[in-house]
Order: C-alpha cells, then sequence, then structure tokens
C-alpha cells in the first residue's frame, strides 16, 4: 500500500506542475513516513548507485545529441534518407520515419529527434501535400525510436537500475525497432496513397542516383557514426561508455570542420544543456535508487508477485496488466520516470513468471512509446505539436491510429514472443 501511494504521488504531483525532480523527492519522503526509514541513512545508497562508469554513457550520448542537431549532421542525414526513399507518394513519410531510426541510432533520445527532424520536415512535408496534424502525429511516434534503437539513453538507465548488461538491453530492443519502423512505413502508405493531392516528386533513374550520390556522399561522415558506435561495442573494441566518448570527439570536428556549423559558442551551449539534462537525470535516479532501497528491505517486489499470482493465475493474463499498467504510467510520466521506478518493482514479478530481464527492457520501451504519446501529460506528442504549430486536439486522431495499429502490436509482439527481443541478445552471446 505504501509504494502505491509513493507511486500516485509522484503522478499527481506531476500532473499539478511540480518538476519531476521534486516529484521524486517527495515519494522518498513518504516512503521514509509510511515505512519509518531513516532517509539520511539511505542517501549514500543512492550515492553509490550513481557513482558508475556506465551511467558515464548518458551525459555523452546526450551531448552527440545535441552536437548532431546543432553542427549540420542531423541535416545532412535526413536529406540523404529522404532521397533514397522519399521520391515516391508516400515516400517522405516514410523517409521521417527512417530519418528518426537513424537519428535514434546516434542520439539516444527521442526529443532531439523531434527538434531535428521535425524543423527539418514538416514544412517540406506540408507542400507535399501531408495534413501538418498528420505529419506531427507520424513524427511522435517515429521519434521514439530513439528508445529503441541503440544506443538508447533509457536502456542504460533501464541497464543500470536492473543490474543487466547495457550491451544486452541494446540488442534486445532491435528487432522491436525495426518492426515499428516497417509498420509505420507500412501505415503510411496505406493513409497516403488514397490523398490524390500528394504531390509525387518525379525524377529519372539517372537523376535520383545522382541525388543519392549527392545527399550520400554529404551525410557520409553522419552515417559513419553509428557503425563506429555499434561496431566497436558489439565488435568488442569498446564498452558503450568509451562508445559515448568517441561519438563525442568524433562528432565535435566534423560540426566544425567538415560540416562548418559548429563554434565554439554553439559548442558551450550543447555543453550546457547536456549538462542540465543529465543533472535532472542523475539527481532523479538518485531518489529512485533511495525508493528502490526502501522497497527491498520492506520486501514490496516480493509482497507484489504474491498479490499477483494469486490474484491472475495466468502469467499472460499478468503480461497484460503489466502492459496496461506501463502505458497508464506512461501517459503522466516521462520515460527516464517510469524505467526509474517501475523497472526495479515489476522485474521480479516478471522473472518468477518466466520472463527474462533482458526482454522485459524490451517491453517496458514498447509500452513506454505508447505512454508518451498518450494525454494526459503525453510528453513527447505535445513537443511535436509545438514542433509542427499545431494543436493537440487535431493531432490525437492520427496519432491513435499510429498507436492502435503500429506501436500496440509491436508491444504485443515483443511481450509475448521472447525471440522478438532475446534472439539477437543470445546471438551474440550476452545471454544463455
Amino acid at each position: 500500500m505504501g509504494a502505491l501511494l509513493a507511486i500516485a504521488a509522484v503522478v499527481l504531483l506531476m500532473m499539478i506542475g511540480v518538476p519531476v525532480v521534486f516529484s521524486f523527492a517527495a515519494m522518498t519522503l513518504i516512503l521514509s513516513f509510511v515505512y519509518d526509514v531513516d532517509v539520511s541513512s539511505l542517501m549514500t545508497t543512492g550515492f553509490w548507485s550513481i557513482n558508475s562508469l556506465i551511467l558515464l554513457a548518458l551525459p555523452l550520448f546526450v551531448m552527440t545529441g545535441y552536437l548532431m542537431q546543432a553542427g549540420g549532421m542531423a541535416a545532412r542525414l535526413v536529406n540523404f534518407v529522404e532521397a533514397l526513399v522519399g521520391r515516391s507518394k508516400a515516400g517522405m513519410g516514410s523517409s521521417m520515419v527512417v530519418a528518426c531510426g537513424v537519428f535514434g541510432a546516434i542520439s539516444g533520445t527521442a526529443s532531439a529527434a523531434v527538434a531535428s527532424v521535425g524543423t527539418i520536415m514538416i514544412k517540406p512535408m506540408e507542400k507535399h501535400g501531408y495534413p501538418r496534424e498528420y505529419t506531427s502525429a507520424l513524427l511522435g511516434i517515429s521519434s521514439l525510436l530513439g528508445l529503441l534503437i541503440p544506443p538508447s539513453i533509457t536502456m542504460i538507465l533501464y541497464a543500470v537500475v536492473t543490474r543487466q548488461s547495457v550491451a544486452a538491453c541494446f540488442l534486445a530492443t532491435i528487432g522491436p525497432g525495426i518492426l515499428l519502423i516497417i509498420m509505420l512505413c507500412l501505415l503510411n502508405w496505406l493513409k497516403i496513397r488514397k490523398q490524390e493531392d500528394t504531390a509525387v516528386v518525379k525524377l529519372s533513374l539517372t537523376e535520383r542516383l545522382n541525388d543519392i550520390g549527392q545527399t550520400g556522399w554529404k551525410a557520409l561522415p553522419a552515417l559513419m557514426l553509428p557503425f563506429i558506435i555499434l561496431g566497436g561495442i558489439y565488435g568488442g573494441v569498446f564498452t558503450p561508455t568509451e562508445a559515448a566518448a568517441i561519438a563525442v570527439v568524433y562528432a565535435i570536428p566534423v560540426g566544425f570542420f567538415v560540416y562548418r556549423e559548429l563554434d565554439w559558442k554553439t559548442t558551450v551551449r550543447c555543453l550546457l544543456q547536456a549538462a542540465a539534462t543529465t543533472g535532472v537525470i542523475m539527481v532523479i535516479l538518485v531518489f529512485s535508487f533511495v525508493a528502490s532501497r526502501i522497497f527491498t528491505l520492506e520486501r514490496v517486489p516480493q509482497e507484489l508477485t504474491e498479490i499477483l499470482m494469486e490474484t491472475f493465475h495466468s502469467p499472460l493474463l499478468i503480461l497484460l496488466i503489466v502492459n496496461v499498467f506501463l502505458i497508464l504510467l506512461g501517459m503522466f510520466m516521462d520515460d527516464v520516470s517510469v524505467v526509474a521506478i517501475i523497472s526495479p518493482l515489476l522485474l521480479p514479478v516478471m522473472v518468477d513468471i518466466g520472463i527474462h530481464p533482458v526482454q522485459f527492457a524490451a517491453i517496458v520501451g514498447t509500452s513506454v512509446v505508447i505512454g508518451c504519446n498518450s494525454p494526459p501529460m503525453a510528453p513527447i506528442l505535445f513537443m511535436t505539436c509545438r514542433v509542427g504549430e499545431v494543436g493537440i486536439s487535431k493531432v490525437m486522431r492520427p496519432a491513435m491510429f499510429f498507436m492502435i495499429w503500429a506501436a500496440l502490436p509491436v508491444m504485443l509482439v515483443t511481450t509475448y514472443w521472447s525471440p522478438m527481443a532475446l534472439y539477437l541478445p543470445r546471438l551474440f552471446g550476452y545471454i544463455d
């Protein structure tokens, strides 16, 4: 009961506008009062939990995302993807989806994809006949590919709070991420092919090959980055933390000397933005680790497991309840908050019904994709509305279409078919 009260307090405080950090602090105070625990004795647990080499990857990947956006790398990537897949009737919508996936393979955040891909593509897509509310809805779902396509900041946090391998969690979300790209592109084609006013850019084969070649050459330095990051990690050359450092070191000279859109003033601004974002996440993690410690001391996960197992005898039904619970929390909380609080709380339940912790990482990731685009909070969807300059009421209908027919099936496949999440981690030897 105390755990539910604390989580309800966090949700309520966030709904009325209390900053996330203070909401988490209130949760810790409530837990300490309910369970009569001295918080000061547990703060060292929170400190030593974030004193982790793995967490160094977090600010570095955040910094990489800001540098890409400011240094011109994001724009070149989008132009190349558009030349590659964006010349058919439904091509520009598909190019937005693929561009978000590629951007997610570098930055690991949804907000960076919204800001970069959205500002570049929404107006050109409107000129080609795409309704602005439709484009904003598609961007909202597509941007969350940054949570699934590695490196993902959400998966780094999950790995830290649940003591799992970062590389294994990265691999677990690749399959769901690719499936979501396919589903979104297919749905976009089904919707746009019925619109007669959607413009089609007709180019000859020679013109198209020249366009792909020119944009590909300009985007080559940016395209090298995901190959360096992922190839280095899974080739055993360096760790995820070292990969994040290499990404920053690579992005700075490319922005300065190749694309020449980065200067010292912009670099300092990116550094400050990354520091502010990371600072909030780290404070949230401190309080979440303290809360997790209290949960463990009071045997809350074990009690939750017993209640669910006694009430719902079917593991399939328990999985469905967990899916719904994660989506509901995602409606009120951002992905970092959901991962920090709920993952360590629900993981024992998942293990007891036979779900591998690495598969649960993919389940959490795909559930957050739906929650972050669902009112009343819908943080990503509101951000896409601001970028697209359109009201949330107009965006909700197309957003629901993509969530019901793309994001929801991907979540269910990931939940009930374990190879979707576990095949690649097993193939690379990260799990048995």
